[in-house]
């Protein structure tokens, strides 16, 4: 098993990073916020998870342990492969799906790409006696109808679902109740 790597970004794919290690070039998938902060020439230090299957060797790489973690405990919910365990892991941050399973918000996983509903489900289903609470993670407020619009448009223009709640609960309580100047005002917390 590969645990970890250091080395030096060779390349940045669409969906994965080139990290030469030791005049050996890996590919390693990692999530979307780990791939858009690297640029080639930089170093890095990954901790990672073999995926050994029939016909290939793939390696999945993460910033943090606790990244790893959750990508592990998504795997072994029915129905989740790598790649689409690791775009929940693009999407959401480890803290984020603790909130969701602890708090019982399957919808915050339906919004990742390729999740619907009955797959949300099941994540939540399947976590909730896996993923320990930590102190001080309140939960993510209720959003009206409106919020859920605005966050929708955010996540399509390819903002995470965090960062897309985070620029809702900036907008002030009384704020416009029209969805477009919703959507502006929360867009100005991205400047």
């Amino acid at each position: 098993m590969i645990a970890s790597l250091l080395g030096k970004v060779q390349e940045v794919l669409p969906d994965s990073l080139v990290v030469q290690v030791g005049g050996v070039g890996l590919q390693v998938f990692v999530p979307a916020a780990t791939r858009d902060h690297h640029r080639a020439g930089d170093n890095i230090s990954l901790h990672t998870y073999l995926v050994v299957r029939q016909d290939m060797l793939t390696l999945y790489g993460f910033e943090t342990r606790d990244e790893r973690e959750f990508f592990v405990l998504l795997l072994g919910v029915n129905g989740l492969g790598p790649r689409l365990s690791l775009n929940v892991l693009s999407v959401l941050s480890p803290d984020a799906i603790r909130r969701a399973v602890f708090y019982e918000q399957s919808e915050v996983f339906s919004r990742v790409p390729g999740v619907g509903k009955k797959t949300a489900q099941k994540i939540l289903l399947q976590l909730q006696d896996r993923v320990k609470m930590v102190p001080g993670l309140e939960p993510v407020a209720a959003t009206s109808d409106l919020d859920t619009q605005v966050i929708d448009a955010l996540t399509t223009l390819g903002y995470s679902v965090v960062e897309a709640q985070t620029a809702v609960q900036s907008i002030p309580r009384d704020g416009p109740e029209d969805v477009e100047e919703r959507l502006r005002l929360a867009l100005q917390f991205f400047t």
